[in-house]
């Protein structure tokens, strides 16, 4: 299947324009709003202090070495910043900060997207990977049922890319409204370049959920014809 032209020109090329389109919005808007100071004059890691004493977060702080490694890890109750994010005073620094607590404000308040993205990971985590095998499996054999169930492991990891996008374009939210009440958003250019780093990264999550919904429905419409050749 991978050597099908309609898999190429439906699904392959559209997701390799739309990752690539969203990498470049992501470097093109960190590398312009990294070199702008924010009017507060706040490091990434001030951010995050003042967030976790305003809001009463009970999480630690860490830094990583990795570019952009920016996270929250739910597990260990510990915000990751990078080195940049969490030294410099930028717009960008600020933004992604703010981000990260949006998603430690989203379990805090045992937000409903992470319960139903957390209700589908382990399927989706153990199952993505195998589904692939899963479903040429069955195409090879001509068993439509095992091919079947590839698609479902697949719909799995699928579904899971879908309730990603609005758990993050929710934590953006919550980033910039703690921003706002905070005080920290002192001018429209901290406004703007917050806004546009938050959509930047936003992008990623969105085409990551189209290439995935592309692929699923590329492998359920080559099940379906094997099921009605049969």
């Amino acid at each position: 299947m991978f050597f099908d032209p309609a898999y190429f020109m439906c699904v392959l090329i559209p997701t390799l324009i739309l990752s690539g389109a969203a990498q470049m919005a992501v470097r093109g808007a960190y590398s312009k709003w990294s070199q702008r100071a924010n009017a507060s004059n706040a490091t990434g890691a001030d951010v995050a202090r003042h967030l976790i004493r305003s809001y009463g977060f009970e999480v630690n702080l860490q830094e990583t070495p990795q570019e952009l490694g920016d996270h929250f890890d739910p597990r260990s109750g510990v915000v990751r910043l990078s080195s940049k994010v969490g030294r410099q005073p930028s717009v960008a620094s600020m933004a992604i900060a703010a981000h990260e607590f949006g998603h430690v404000q989203q379990y805090q308040q045992n937000s409903p997207l992470i319960a139903a993205r957390g209700f589908v990971l382990p399927v989706a985590q153990y199952g993505g990977g195998l589904s692939i095998f899963v479903i040429i499996a069955g195409l090879m054999l001509n068993l439509s049922g095992l091919a079947w169930l590839g698609v479902l492991l697949f719909a799995a990891a699928t579904l899971f890319s879908v309730l990603t996008l609005p758990i993050e374009l929710d934590a953006s939210r919550r980033a910039m409204k703690m921003l706002e009440e905070q005080g920290m958003l002192r001018t429209s250019e901290d406004r703007s370049g917050a806004q546009s780093v938050l959509r930047a990264a936003a992008f990623t999550y969105l085409a990551a959920m189209i290439g995935s919904v592309l692929n699923l429905l590329y492998y359920a419409m080559l099940v379906s014809g094997m099921s009605r050749r049969d």
